[in-house]
């Protein structure tokens, strides 16, 4: 059989086919410029365990209205956002995408890392790989067993109140995050005050690689998201072989994260399985001594925020950070909200609550919440 050559201009065409098809799938799936995808690497895959999402169930069978919806993904799609999904009982019943964006879009996770590290910490505490929330870090790292900072406690990373000193960069690429963490210098009272502090998810990291003798991505699709059904992820690495990223920067597909939020409204269980113990997700949620307003990678919602009005639900907890990307959870309505959005933050028109109030306010069973004791404005309109 001869072979018969092809032209070159039908191989330059084809090569430019090939660069296409894999600009598309790329656009398709990571919303990120190439200058912000070139950043994160190198990457470490966080194998998943790729199972279908949750069903999907109409609003009005889970008591929810379709114009409060649509009015929340109105308001979302006015401020930037990338996705709306709404869940119920474990049910999807809403899902609005912009900018390109479906389900499976991998996306940077943005300030939703930290919370694996809290979650992977309840599943080693459920395991009894580690022992109590209050044991002192020192007892994992060598270098700090006499040393001041051994007396930090694993509940005061969980709940950013280490007072290490922040590093100078506040979380931007470095050479080597382990030296990075056990090298930063207190810089007050450890449990006294709150911080965004990058180095307390990394140090929950690198206790869990201690205890487990594992890398941090192997334990944490092994404990947690492979058991969660999502697709694969990949961790960002401060260098070839190194230390991943506990702090941010995870790509995953923005659907994904409904999933970790079902998993926090059941306290720990997911479509009926238990993948943490009863009452850790009840002590992330607790506020914290150093900041009331705080759990673990978590706000709680006690009171609104600058601009914005106050949660329709007392009960309201938010994963959020410096991004865009929000998950509202009402515990008591089994009512999951996941709103994604850019990196850079949400613009100064953006009201945190207006999402949710919307959707919870309109749900057919919605009790207002009771008045507060001294709450004069709740007993007596106009005061």
């Amino acid at each position: 059989m001869s072979v018969r050559v092809r032209p070159a201009w039908l191989a330059g065409l084809a090569l430019l086919g090939l660069a296409g098809a894999s600009l598309w799938w790329w656009q398709g799936r990571v919303p990120v410029t190439e200058r912000e995808a070139a950043r994160f690497q190198p990457r470490e895959l966080l194998a998943g365990g790729n199972q279908p999402p949750a069903p999907r169930m109409t609003p009005e069978s889970e008591q929810l209205d379709a114009h409060a919806l649509a009015a929340a993904a109105a308001y979302a799609a006015q401020h930037g956002s990338r996705a709306l999904i709404v869940s119920r009982h474990g049910y999807i019943v809403f899902e609005r995408y912009w900018a390109g964006t479906n389900f499976d879009t991998l996306a940077d996770a943005q300030s939703f890392t930290p919370l694996l590290a809290a979650l992977a910490t309840g599943v080693a505490m459920s395991h009894r790989l580690l022992g109590w929330p209050d044991e002192p870090v020192g007892a994992f790292f060598s270098a700090w067993r006499q040393d001041p900072r051994g007396a930090i406690t694993l509940r005061q990373l969980l709940q950013n109140s280490s007072a290490l000193a922040l590093p100078p960069s506040g979380g931007a690429a470095a050479a080597d995050l382990t030296a990075r963490a056990l090298g930063a210098p207190l810089a007050g009272v450890p449990g006294t005050q709150h911080a965004d502090n990058p180095l307390d998810a990394q140090l929950l990291a690198l206790v869990l690689e201690r205890t487990t003798h594992q890398r941090y991505a192997s334990y944490l699709s092994q404990a947690l998201w492979r058991r969660l059904g999502a697709g694969d992820a990949w961790l960002w690495l401060d260098h070839p072989d190194g230390s991943a990223h506990a702090d941010c920067c995870m790509l995953a597909r923005q659907g994904d994260w409904i999933r970790v939020a079902e998993l926090l409204l059941s306290d720990g269980r997911y479509q009926g399985a238990e993948v943490i113990r009863p009452g850790w997700v009840r002590l992330m949620r607790t506020a914290a001594r150093s900041d009331p307003d705080y759990g673990a990678f978590v706000r709680i919602a006690n009171k609104p925020r600058a601009g914005s009005e106050s949660y329709a639900a007392r009960d309201v907890f938010v994963v959020e950070g410096q991004g865009g990307n929000r998950l509202w959870l009402a515990p008591a309505m089994q009512i999951a909200i996941l709103c994604t959005g850019a990196p850079g933050g949400r613009d100064p028109g953006w009201d945190d609550s207006r999402i949710p109030n919307l959707i919870l306010r309109a749900a057919r069973d919605y009790q207002p919440p009771p008045p507060l004791p001294g709450d004069i404005n709740a007993l007596v309109p106009g005061h």
